[in-house]
């Protein structure tokens, strides 16, 4: 049952309910979904997790409602902090660009393209999986990147519940689909491209 969970955009969640997401162990906490953000030359052991923590709340303007933009969406079951969806334009993921061959492999994409959107990351904190967070979230981030001028929104899922458990937090294909997302390619055995186009282009 889905009954009383909400997603707001990032910046109008508290820092605090953000890091509760992200929890203090685990991969998750250690990753501050900046995955895909190191900049060219970046590693993961290169960049302390504190700072790839306050690198994840300046992208989302945590606390400032007035944000004119955010990188993604916060749920709450009742009140309660439980999940985080990662999604912006595509190209704001340059790890994305540059190093990830899934996207891109047998179509042509032009990787500039601001107005083709992707949702690189679906996380629901562990006590709470099992209730509907991830396919709310997936369905509020059609709304929110279709309300801002998103031609397409993309996600790139695991296809088998092996992958899906390695804690990468990409979401499933079932989950997409439920938001109306399409699969339109399967680069890899264990990777798809799931897309939801809103308009001509």
């Amino acid at each position: 049952m889905e009954a009383a969970i909400s997603v707001v955009p990032a910046n109008q969640a508290r820092a605090e309910d953000l890091q509760a997401v992200f929890g203090s162990r685990g991969p998750s906490s250690r990753c501050q979904c900046q995955r895909y953000k190191l900049a060219a030359g970046e590693t993961f052991a290169g960049v302390p997790s504190e700072v790839r923590a306050d690198r994840l709340y300046r992208q989302t303007d945590c606390g400032d409602p007035a944000a004119p933009t955010t990188s993604g969406l916060v749920a709450y079951l009742d009140a309660e902090p439980v999940g985080w969806c990662a999604v912006e334009p595509r190209p704001h993921y340059g790890g994305l660009v540059r190093v990830y061959k899934v996207p891109w492999l047998g179509r042509a994409e032009d990787p500039a393209d601001e107005s083709v959107w992707a949702v690189t990351c679906l996380l629901t904190r562990a006590e709470f999986r099992k209730r509907g967070v991830s396919r709310a979230l997936a369905r509020a981030a059609v709304g929110f990147a279709r309300d801002r001028g998103a031609r397409a929104l993309e996600a790139y899922p695991m296809t088998t519940t092996a992958a899906i458990t390695e804690e990468l937090h990409v979401g499933s294909l079932a989950t997409y689909a439920a938001a109306g997302f399409r699969e339109v390619s399967r680069p890899t055995p264990r990777r798809a491209v799931m897309r939801i186009d809103f308009g001509p282009g």
